[in-house]
């Protein structure tokens, strides 16, 4: 089946953030996706259920991650049509990926995205609890807490310090807009309007866009170049 081959990013989605709390894994991201430098689209949705078990969010090229949206439709259609009893969870889901990116990227033909794939699954020691990520190199680990683009940057260093395993979600909520106002402070291609999504044993949920509270008083953001050398 012939298909376009992606050279460069064109329409865009910035950091996805995601770490695990005390029943289940959190995700976020803002809705906006970006045609080069200008911020075209301000209502994509970043952040879908997988199966039963799972939730995926992309960052990149958006394109490319629906058609990896159809990758997994069909795998999870594949998957419930063998009526087993059993189904995919997260660890089988985040290995496929791991072997498609890596595939692709071998082809000179990679899927321009960053992929972060979480969930829980009941296993032999009760409630497993999964996180990890895949680059589009096909790079992967898993991980407790998790940042995509310039999240990597500037989020991991507040998880790093303030994350807890036994955290609430309520806790986890906090902390995650926490990190999703830094990064609209700091990154040009971050909008105030944001997606929160959560999956337990019970099922996966994905909340409305919401805006957080700002506050763009600071002496930093009113004069940028005050006492930078080469300024007027």
């Amino acid at each position: 089946m012939p298909y376009c081959i992606t050279r460069n990013p064109y329409v865009t989605g910035n950091s996805v953030i995601a770490m695990k709390y005390k029943d289940g894994v959190i995700m976020a991201c803002d809705t906006g996706a970006s045609y080069g430098s200008t911020l075209r689209y301000k209502s994509v949705e970043r952040i879908k259920a997988v199966g039963k078990h799972s939730l995926i969010g992309g960052s990149g090229e958006f394109s490319d991650f629906q058609e990896i949206l159809r990758y997994l439709d069909e795998l999870t259609l594949n998957d419930h049509m063998w009526d087993d009893g059993n189904s995919l969870g997260p660890k089988e889901i985040h290995a496929y990926l791991t072997r498609v990116m890596y595939n692709r990227r071998n082809k000179f033909d990679p899927l321009w995205n960053s992929l972060v794939l979480g969930g829980v699954k009941k296993g032999p020691k009760g409630d497993e609890k999964y996180l990890g990520m895949v680059n589009m190199i096909g790079t992967h680990f898993e991980e407790n807490h998790i940042a995509t683009g310039f999240g990597n940057h500037m989020a991991i260093p507040i998880l790093r310090g303030e994350w807890r395993e036994d955290m609430t979600f309520e806790e986890a909520v906090k902390l995650i807009e926490k990190c999703l106002l830094v990064l609209l402070y700091r990154d040009r291609s971050s909008i105030n309007k944001f997606q929160i999504a959560k999956i337990t044993t019970e099922g996966s949920t994905i909340y409305p866009p919401y805006a957080l509270k700002t506050n763009w008083g600071f002496a930093a953001f009113e004069n940028p170049s005050k006492g930078a050398v080469g300024t007027w």
